[in-house]
C-alpha cells in the first residue's frame, strides 16, 4: 500500500474514533434520554449507546460511507453547539452571579423549605428539548438525502465549442464518461442502461477517461459492462484511457489489469497508453497513461510529430498536467478523477491544497480547452453535494 493511502486510512480511522466518542456524548443530551435516565448516569450513558449501535450496523454494511456520515455529523454538531453558545452569550443567557430580587429570594427560600421537607418529586423534573441536536439531525437527514440523489442519478452535461480548424465541414459530437467505478452506484446492468441513454444522443465518438472499474468491481459486472460497450453504436467507436483505480490498489478483486484490457479490446474498445490515433483524417486522439502508472511519457514527446492544423484531443484521467498539455497546442483535454470535488467540504479542501489543476468544469489556457467531468458514479462513496453524477456531451463546430 502506498504512502498516500496509508495517510488517508489513518486519518479516516482517527476521525471515526473521535466521531464515535463525540456523538455518544451528544446523544446523551437529548431530553427523552435524560428524562428516562433521571440522575442515573450509567443509564444515560447506556441509552446514548443505542444510536451508536445502529451506526455500527450501518458501518458493518458500508464502512466508508458510515464514517463519512459520522464525520460530517460530528463537525456540524460541534459547529452548531459553538454557534448556540455564542448566541446564548450575546443574549445574556450565560449563567452569571446577579443581584437577586426580593421575589427571587422568597421563591428560593420556599424551594429550600420544600426540599427540606422531602416534598420534591423526581418525577416532576423537567428537561428542556435539546434544540441543537434536533436541528443537526434534521439537517443531516436532508443533507445526505440530497447527496444520495445527486450521486445515484445521472444527468447530461452539455458543452458547445468552436474551432478555427477544419473538421471536415461537420460538427463533431463527443460523449465522455469517467469514474464509473462499476459496482458503487450501479452494476453492469445499470452501466448498460446509462450507455443506452448516451446512445440516444447520437455521439460520433465515446471517450472513457479512466476509473472504469475499481477494487470492488466484480468480474461479472466488468464483463457485462464490456459487453454493453461492444453493443454501443457510434461512428468512430470507443476510446479508453486508464485511471488510477483501474488496475487496483488493494489487489482483492477477482480479475487483474490484463484481463480488463483483454475484455475491453474484445469489445472493440481502443485502449490507449501514451498513444495517438488519427480519426478519419479529421482529428487526433491522444490517450495518456494515468500519472501513477510506470513509464508514462511526457505529453510533448507524444504530440511532437502531430500536424498542428488538425484538431487534437487529449485524454488524461487526472487533471494534473495542464501547463504541459497547453504548451503542446492541443485543442481539447478531457479528464475525470476529481469527482467534481465529491462532497462540498472535500472540494474546498482540494482547492486549498491544490490537489488538481481543476476540480470540475471548463477552463481555457492559451488555446487549449480543458474539461473535467464529475463522473458518472463514485469510488465507494454514495454521496455527492458539491456536484452531481453526469455524462458529458460536447459539440465541436469547425470552419
Amino acid at each position: 500500500m502506498n504512502t498516500p493511502w496509508k495517510v488517508i486510512i489513518i486519518a479516516v480511522v482517527t476521525l471515526t474514533m473521535v466521531s464515535v466518542v463525540f456523538l455518544w456524548t451528544r446523544f446523551q443530551k437529548f431530553g427523552i434520554v435524560q428524562k428516562i435516565a433521571g440522575d442515573r448516569k450509567w443509564l444515560r450513558r447506556l441509552l446514548g449507546l443505542i444510536p451508536m449501535v445502529v451506526l455500527g450496523i450501518f458501518m458493518a454494511v458500508s464502512l466508508v460511507n458510515t464514517a463519512i456520515v459520522m464525520a460530517h455529523m460530528s463537525i456540524y454538531w460541534a459547529l452548531a453547539e459553538l454557534v448556540a453558545w455564542i448566541i446564548r452569550k450575546i443574549r445574556g443567557r450565560k449563567k452569571t452571579d446577579t443581584v437577586k430580587t426580593e421575589e427571587t429570594e422568597e421563591t428560593e427560600a420556599a424551594g429550600e423549605a420544600v426540599k427540606s421537607s422531602g416534598a420534591t418529586r423526581k418525577s416532576g423534573r423537567r428537561f428542556r428539548p435539546y434544540i441543537v441536536g434536533i436541528i443537526v439531525l434534521s439537517f443531516e437527514l436532508c443533507y445526505f438525502s440530497y447527496a444520495w440523489v445527486m450521486a445515484n442519478n445521472v444527468w447530461e452535461k452539455d458543452y458547445q465549442l468552436t474551432t478555427e480548424k477544419d473538421l471536415g465541414g461537420e460538427k463533431l459530437r463527443i460523449a465522455q464518461i469517467a469514474d464509473s467505478h462499476i459496482g458503487t452506484t450501479f452494476d453492469g446492468e445499470g452501466f448498460e442502461k446509462h450507455l443506452q441513454t448516451i446512445q440516444a444522443q447520437n455521439p460520433d465518438i465515446l471517450f472513457i477517461t479512466g476509473d472504469f472499474v475499481d477494487d470492488d468491481t466484480t468480474m461479472e459486472d466488468m464483463l457485462r459492462s464490456c459487453l454493453a460497450l461492444a453493443r454501443f453504436q457510434c461512428k468512430y467507436g470507443v476510446y479508453y484511457v486508464y485511471g488510477n483505480h483501474d488496475q487496483g490498489y488493494f489487489r482483492h478483486k477477482n480479475f487483474d489489469g490484463e484481463q480488463l484490457k483483454e475484455a475491453l479490446e474484445a469489445a472493440g474498445v481502443v485502449v490507449m497508453e501514451d498513444t495517438v490515433e488519427l480519426i478519419d483524417n479529421r482529428f487526433y486522439v491522444v490517450g495518456r497513461k494515468d500519472r501513477r502508472m510506470e513509464g508514462r511519457v511526457d505529453v510533448e514527446k507524444i504530440t511532437a510529430l502531430l500536424d498542428p492544423s488538425k484538431y487534437t484531443i487529449i485524454l488524461d484521467h487526472q487533471p494534473n498536467d495542464y501547463d504541459a498539455e497547453a504548451a503542446t497546442g492541443a485543442d481539447l483535454v478531457l479528464s475525470g478523477h476529481s469527482h467534481g470535488g465529491q462532497m462540498l467540504e472535500m472540494n474546498l479542501i482540494g482547492q486549498l491544497i491544490g490537489s488538481n489543476d481543476q476540480t470540475y468544469g471548463i477552463e481555457t489556457r492559451d488555446k487549449t480547452t480543458f474539461i473535467v467531468t464529475s463522473g458518472i458514479s463514485d469510488w465507494t462513496l454514495k454521496f455527492k453535494t458539491g456536484c452531481r453524477s453526469e455524462y458529458v456531451i460536447i459539440d465541436v463546430t469547425g470552419k
